[in-house]
């Protein structure tokens, strides 16, 4: 089994830059993770909804809170590495651009981390997960400069499994994602920190244009979350916080 896992591995990121075994990519989901946890957020023994969750690099994260978990992503191909590497984990195909209407199943926690801007329709992805959530989503994505509400089209290669499977995704402004979740949740927030990572902004005034990509971190909630971490506006400015750097 061990063999055919690593095998399995080989063949989703040999000579693919960027892939999910990667240094920059490992180190990158070690501090998102580190911040989420730093978040203090009620996650113990939840329902949970894992979306485009690749090979389940995050799975272990929902795991170790006693969560019961249903890890889902477009590429069936890595639900099979990621159920090679967590047998007792529950896997669904699910592609966030055309949902299947039969699923109507909800969860206490909605989980989608890196996964909005490559969709080429991340309103309607957005709507589908709200109404599978009970209490919370989470969402982390790549973002765009501004402040205006927009959602900045663009196109990935959907060789890479890392990438769209469409060819389509979008870099959309943190307003257009706040204003999406609104229009769902009583609650939306984003947290007054960043991951210890550099494509995470702490200064938003005085952001270079272009380069490496940019990411932000958002929590909808069905109830108020009352924790001096979160902010109901959208920061200009915040600081670093969970892990090293």
């Amino acid at each position: 089994m061990l063999k055919n896992f690593l095998d399995k591995i080989l063949r989703v990121g040999t000579g693919v830059e960027g892939s999910f075994r990667s240094d920059h990519y490992q180190r990158h989901n070690s501090r998102r993770l580190e911040h989420l946890a730093s978040l203090g957020l009620n996650l113990n023994g939840s329902t949970v909804l894992e979306v485009g969750a690749g090979i389940g690099d995050h799975t272990g994260f929902f795991l170790e809170r006693g969560c019961r978990i249903l890890s889902t992503d477009a590429r069936q191909d890595l639900l099979d590495i990621l159920q090679s590497r967590y047998p007792g984990v529950k896997t669904r195909r699910l592609d966030l651009e055309n949902p299947d209407s039969a699923f109507d199943e909800t969860f206490d926690v909605v989980y989608c981390y890196g996964v909005l801007y490559h969709l080429q329709n991340p309103s309607r992805a957005i709507e589908f997960m709200s109404q599978c959530c009970l209490k919370m989503l989470l969402l982390e994505t790549c973002v765009s400069s501004g402040d205006e509400d927009a959602i900045h089209p663009c196109r990935e290669d959907s060789a890479i499994p890392t990438q769209s499977v469409s060819g389509k995704g979008c870099r959309p402004t943190r307003r257009y994602v706040f204003n999406q979740l609104k229009r769902h949740f009583s609650n939306v927030y984003l947290p007054i920190t960043q991951p210890n990572h550099e494509e995470f902004p702490i200064d938003w005034v005085s952001l270079p244009t272009g380069g490496r990509l940019t990411r932000a971190v958002f929590i909808a909630s069905r109830t108020a979350l009352n924790t001096p971490l979160l902010t109901w506006k959208i920061p200009m400015h915040q600081v670093r916080g969970g892990g090293e750097t």
